[in-house]
């Protein structure tokens, strides 16, 4: 899976907007500096999250955005999906909708897998654990794992092994 910018500004967005007093207005521009992200983007995504009915917006000097319901009912994957679409697709369709044939048939059930394990973190961390700098306990354990942390590169291919470095 590839975390777009999008997705992670909007995530850092709700962050901010969880951390701030319950029901205050904050500026675009005020999460924009405290997460170092560009200001007219911010906007955008906010715009978005607002579409989504996550966030409330109001003009005015005292305007600014806010989340539209408690925090800790908006799960990171209610943002994702909110500026993403769906958490997995394949080719930018649902799993649902591939068809695969011979050998490869049974991949459609490893995207169904794939998404059900992208749901099973994303669906179960809120943006309120998220700016309180905590994760519930089973999330926090997959992520404590050695594994988890560990890099996996892309295999190099023969021909690319073989040639020999520029200089």
């Amino acid at each position: 899976m590839r975390i777009s910018a999008r997705a992670d500004y909007a995530l850092r967005a709700a962050a901010e907007l969880a951390a701030a007093e319950p029901g205050r207005f904050v500026k675009g521009e005020t999460i924009a500096a405290a997460q170092r992200m560009p200001h007219r983007f911010v906007e955008n995504i906010l715009g978005g999250l607002a579409h989504a009915g996550l966030v409330e917006s109001q003009r005015g000097a005292d305007g600014g955005y806010r989340l539209a319901r408690p925090a800790q009912l908006i799960s990171l994957a209610d943002v994702i999906r909110a500026v993403e679409g769906p958490l997995a697709t394949v080719r930018g369709a649902v799993p649902e909708a591939v068809d695969y044939h011979g050998h490869a048939t049974a991949l459609r059930d490893v995207w169904f897998a794939v998404r059900a394990n992208l749901r099973a973190v994303a669906e179960h961390v809120s943006v309120a654990d998220l700016a309180a700098g905590t994760i519930p306990a089973r999330i926090a354990e997959i992520a404590a794992d050695p594994d988890a942390r560990r890099r996996r590169a892309a295999p190099v291919s023969r021909s690319r092994a073989r040639r020999s470095p520029r200089r």
